[in-house]
């Protein structure tokens, strides 16, 4: 996909975040948040998303998903968002430096890993990562480093066991982890790198090949915070805390995430 391409899809997602309001101190009622998180999130927050709001009878969650990088940029922007969810410290840690971010209002809530996964219908005996150097291996799926975490992760572990200049040439960039996951599941590329969530999510369709070794690339830590400013804090609040009850941790290892608190 072509950089202006992109852009327009992140610009659209952007404008209907503001059908509803203008300016995030406007983003929602007392009774309605707004939730941008990361789409490797999107099942588990999902499934949390009902349970919260059962708890919370006249409580409405908003849910958009996104690849971090794009949700960051919006909140920039003056998306109307009331939590974000990433799953990097980077695209976090972009938006509390601006003073975006409520006081005390960030926190770890999980872990993840990343794999090297292959279409379950591909005849390439692809067996470990070097084997993605072999010459029928033409088409390798990582996210957009620049906006995709689990792009980031891919290209620091590969760079760190001296793969990338190898294959670089055969790499394609997907605008989010769960597209490059789609591109695995169709059969299009020959192999991929995704979390090993999104990899369960598929396992009919895509095979787990190899972990990525640890060490390699950083800890995947997927931060929370409750945006600063909005209108509807207490109730964003209540929801960051609901991630991290027994109830919401249990969702999230129910998708295969590493559940953890803050001390992550």
């Amino acid at each position: 996909m072509t950089k202006c391409l992109r852009v327009l899809m992140v610009g659209l997602c952007f404008s209907v975040l503001f059908l509803a309001a203008e300016g995030r101190a406007q983003s929602s009622s007392a009774h309605e948040i707004t939730v941008s998180a990361a789409i490797s999130l999107k099942d588990a927050f999902e499934e949390i998303g009902k349970l919260f709001m059962r708890a919370h009878p006249e409580t409405r969650v908003v849910f958009n998903f996104a690849g971090s990088g794009d949700l960051a940029r919006q909140i920039e922007a003056g998306a109307p968002v009331d939590v974000f969810a990433s799953a990097a410290q980077k695209d976090m840690d972009d938006l509390d430096r601006q003073g975006l971010i409520a006081k005390n209002a960030r926190k770890n809530f999980a872990k993840n890993s990343v794999v090297l996964v292959k279409p379950v219908a591909s005849t390439i005996p692809i067996q470990s990562l070097k084997d993605l150097q072999r010459g029928d291996v033409k088409k390798v799926v990582i996210g957009n480093p620049r906006t995709v975490p689990a792009g980031r992760y891919a290209e620091e572990a590969l760079r760190h066991l001296n793969l990338w200049d190898t294959i670089k040439d055969r790499v394609i960039f997907a605008e989010h982890v769960r597209q490059a996951l789609d591109y695995v599941a169709r059969n299009e590329v020959d192999a991929g790198l995704v979390y090993s969530t999104d990899a369960m999510a598929r396992s009919k369709d895509v095979k787990v090949v190899a972990r990525l070794p640890e060490g390699s690339y950083q800890p995947v830590v997927y931060p929370i915070g409750v945006i600063k400013g909005i209108r509807a804090e207490a109730l964003s609040r209540a929801f960051t805390d609901f991630v991290l009850s027994a109830e919401g941790q249990r969702v999230l290892t129910k998708y295969g995430f590493i559940a953890g608190g803050p001390s992550m």
